[in-house]
């Protein structure tokens, strides 16, 4: 069988009016988890209760999914096939939930919100905070990643995004330029001396990332030759990298505005290495009269302008 019809097979089982949703959620929890036990635990129901879902869903397609091994279940290639249809139903799923829960009066629901981890971390929490405080009624669903959220997708209501939007489809509000430059912490310095020039660098401990990503690739002429065999201490964690700055492991990159939050940090070599981030907050162009998204989006432009100031 080749891929086309392959893809056409999984599209017309996706698409089976008949089948209960619950069913393919089951399925995507065993293929993230690898077991009945870790999607049961997962999805908040009983290990049986997965087992007889998934039974459901290969009796109602006529398929295998899943092959037992010593590893746990495997998934069968058409299950592989299947999972970013199922995934796509959980998608759309989610964005009517969300859409129903918003129905009444005034601003409430749940609206989901898509930041970086060192954004979401650092500086989200107080604007989501007043923003509860304003509407009770209004959950919001906070995702971290340094992933681009696809909204077009309804991967999430809201995006923080550190590029400008592409899509013509999206409502965008550019917030302004995040600088980034190195820092460390002043002890460290008092006992490593304060490197004066780039060449000076090379004898500190230096903080950085493990995999270069298509970001840091298109970064690179801002980062003046910081590349992975210079870091002594490696992880692709932002918040990691930020923690070990602030534990004085070393010279890294951290947001400018949130270096000043702390007195114990100090900026080093600003003028070679500096980093500006354009920051926008944008949704999909069909949320734009949802009370729910609306005051969510005001928020965090406001938030986010406030945190630049």
């Amino acid at each position: 069988m080749g891929i086309a019809e392959h893809e056409g097979d999984a599209i017309h089982l996706c698409m089976t009016s008949t089948i209960d949703w619950e069913l393919y959620r089951s399925f995507l929890g065993v293929l993230r988890e690898g077991s009945l036990s870790g999607a049961a635990r997962a999805l908040g129901i009983t290990q049986p209760t997965v087992g007889r879902q998934v039974a459901a869903l290969e009796q109602a397609l006529g398929v295998v999914l899943f092959t037992r091994s010593q590893l746990g279940l495997m998934p069968t290639e058409l299950a592989l096939a299947l999972r970013s249809y199922a995934e796509a139903m959980e998608r759309t799923a989610a964005s009517l939930e969300r859409a129903a829960s918003s129905q009444g009066d005034g601003v409430r629901g749940a609206v989901r919100v898509s930041a970086s981890e060192v954004i979401g971390v650092e500086v989200l929490p107080p604007i989501v905070a007043r923003l509860r405080e304003q509407h009770p009624a209004l959950k919001v669903e906070l995702v971290l990643t340094n992933r681009v959220q696809d909204l077009l997708k309804r991967e999430a209501d809201i995006a923080v995004r550190m590029v400008r939007p592409r899509q013509e489809q999206l409502v965008a509000r550019r917030i302004g330029l995040i600088g980034v430059g190195l820092h460390a912490r002043k002890d460290y310095l008092s006992r490593h001396g304060t490197p004066r020039n780039v060449n000076e660098l090379a004898g500190h401990s230096i903080i950085g990332y493990d995999q270069a990503t298509a970001f840091i690739r298109n970064a690179g002429k801002s980062l003046q030759g910081l590349s992975r065999d210079v870091f002594s201490l490696r992880t692709d964690s932002d918040l990691a990298q930020l923690a070990l700055i602030r534990s004085g492991a070393g010279i890294g990159m951290c947001q400018v505005a949130l270096a000043r939050r702390d007195a114990e940090l100090q900026r080093v070599l600003a003028k070679p290495f500096t980093l500006q981030l354009e920051t926008w907050v944008t949704m999909h162009e069909d949320l734009r009269n949802s009370p729910r998204c609306r005051a969510t989006f005001d928020a965090l432009v406001e938030g986010l302008q406030q945190y630049l100031a």
